[in-house]
């Protein structure tokens, strides 16, 4: 065991979340590593204490990270993503309309009123209207937040926009292009009615992100143990279900450019981190 566990954040989207970081606290300590986790309400607390030296990890959202990175070099420090689920990497949004409502180009959505997710949602909200923008389509966006502060974790907003689509309350609806195909498989979308007219580019989810204050060989000891673990492996198998992936995969840098200039778009934060945006409040 190490001298002293490492210090873990995460952010308790769902009850799932205890379950998840309880089990994998086990595993570890089963394989020499002691690791304890805190639990936070929203990711700006998380990710304050994470650049602060009071956590040495944090498992967070693709936000958190933009502000982590902003935040850590405003004051000396540095972070930078140990490890990320294999289902992080290269995914995209779109923007969803009736099949029957005549809108058959992206141009088509100008002036039109698009539904989206909570404020703080980079697939839901952040990067599908600012793929919008990029293209000089100006819409009128309605917001579902649902969850605000926990950065589009709580799908409820997104499955609300989608409802909201059916119903004829809105002309489109912008989601994680997942959530989209999970939507259409629990008949919040009706299979054949709905279609996608956009669709952004690549970008990448949650890491665990490491600050330069952590305990380099525990965190070395860390990451080469989530690498090293197997679905195969009945103890962790169904945790890793809970926490949506089948392998982790090293951290990279070059999947969040997408979000840092949707961010930058609409003056979410600051260039050092600030909370910029008026309406969010987590």
């Amino acid at each position: 065991m190490t001298t002293r566990p490492l210090v873990l954040g995460a952010v308790a989207y769902d009850p799932k979340v205890v379950t998840i970081w309880d089990g994998f606290r086990s595993w570890l300590r089963e394989h020499g590593l002691a690791v304890d986790h805190v639990l936070y309400p929203h990711y700006e607390r998380m990710v304050d204490d994470l650049v602060a030296g009071r956590l040495d990890l944090a498992w967070n959202s693709p936000l958190a990270w933009l502000r982590a990175g902003r935040l850590a070099a405003a004051t000396g420090r540095s972070v930078r993503p140990l490890v990320m689920r294999d289902t992080d990497r290269d995914l995209t949004s779109v923007v969803v309309v009736r099949d029957a409502a005549g809108i058959t180009t992206i141009a088509d959505l100008a002036g039109k009123l698009v539904a989206t997710g909570a404020i703080d949602s980079p697939q839901a909200t952040l990067i599908p209207l600012a793929h919008l923008a990029e293209r000089g389509v100006k819409v009128q966006a309605h917001r579902f937040d649902v969850g605000v502060g926990l950065h589009g974790d709580h799908i409820g907003g997104e499955r609300e926009a989608a409802r909201a689509l059916v119903d004829g309350e809105v002309d489109a609806a912008a989601m994680l292009d997942a959530n989209h195909l999970l939507f259409v498989k629990e008949g919040v979308l009706p299979a054949g009615h709905t279609r996608v007219i956009a669709q952004t580019e690549p970008y990448d989810h949650c890491n665990m992100t490491v600050v330069d204050t952590a305990p380099r060989a525990a965190v070395d000891r860390f990451a080469a143990l989530l690498l090293g673990m197997s679905y195969a492996d009945p103890r962790v198998r169904h945790l890793l279900d809970l926490e949506g992936l089948t392998r982790w995969e090293s951290g990279r840098t070059d999947g969040y450019q997408v979000l840092s200039a949707a961010v930058d778009r609409c003056g979410f934060y600051g260039p050092d981190g600030e909370l910029w945006m008026p309406a969010y409040h987590p």
